[in-house]
């Protein structure tokens, strides 16, 4: 074996580990979505601390993965589709780390909810309903990031429109709802804040979609609308 050959697999050996713990931090952030949605539809203090604490470990593996990049960018000196990886894994963990924090404010919220002597704890239907749109957003964007799938990206930009609608509708609903009751001002503030965190999930997911495109296409598709994605994924 050549030094040069020694050299290129090496290469994309640093590229395979890096990639793979962009996955395994995007697995923990899952989970920190999935256990903040169910502390605040039960009501487990134990989990809403648990989310809030762990949020640490979400900071350190964004700072661990981007470590890493500089030091692939400073010795190998990526070109092309290798850089565009590397750019792609950067970007990908800031909206996982950011993520996790939509994941802390919820269960921050949540504590806030069943903390107080409130007269009336909501439901969370529609407020469920939402975030399993966004956590299957998430699913799906790091599984494009794995595959490298253009066809699932284009799902997730969809998705988030619809995302976006359903904020609005809940938000709708709450403004109606302080209206009519003054009484639940407040909790009806803290849904809001939890709606806006999912509503931002949602956003964050589409981000990761857009940067498999880039990564495939070389062609930056943000601040653009779902049909140009989808043309640019079919030429």
């Amino acid at each position: 074996m050549t030094n040069k050959e020694h050299i290129s697999k090496q290469f994309d050996a640093d590229l395979e580990g890096v990639r793979t713990r962009v996955l395994q931090m995007g697995g923990f952030v899952e989970e920190q979505i999935e256990y903040a949605i169910e502390a605040l539809t039960s009501g487990n203090e134990e989990l809403i601390d648990q989310v809030i604490t762990r949020d640490h470990r979400v900071n350190a593996m964004e700072v661990s993965i981007d470590e890493i990049c500089n030091q692939i960018i400073a010795r190998r000196q990526p070109t092309a589709s290798d850089l565009r990886m590397i750019m792609m894994v950067i970007k990908t963990i800031t909206d996982l780390e950011r993520i996790g924090d939509e994941a802390e404010k919820i269960a921050r919220m949540a504590k806030l909810i069943y903390s107080s002597d409130r007269m009336h704890i909501p439901r969370f239907n529609e407020i469920k309903h939402v975030a399993s749109i966004a956590m299957d957003m998430l699913h799906k964007a790091l599984d494009s990031f794995a595959r490298l799938d253009l066809n699932a990206a284009a799902q997730i930009v969809r998705q988030d429109e619809f995302v976006d609608e359903e904020f609005r509708s809940i938000l709708r609903q709450l403004i109606t709802f302080m209206m009519e009751d003054p009484r639940k001002i407040s909790t009806c503030l803290e849904i809001v804040f939890i709606a806006k965190a999912i509503e931002r999930i949602g956003d964050h997911a589409k981000n990761m979609s857009e940067y498999v495109v880039y990564m495939v296409k070389g062609k930056d598709v943000r601040h653009v609308t779902a049909d140009q994605i989808e043309q640019e994924i079919r030429e």
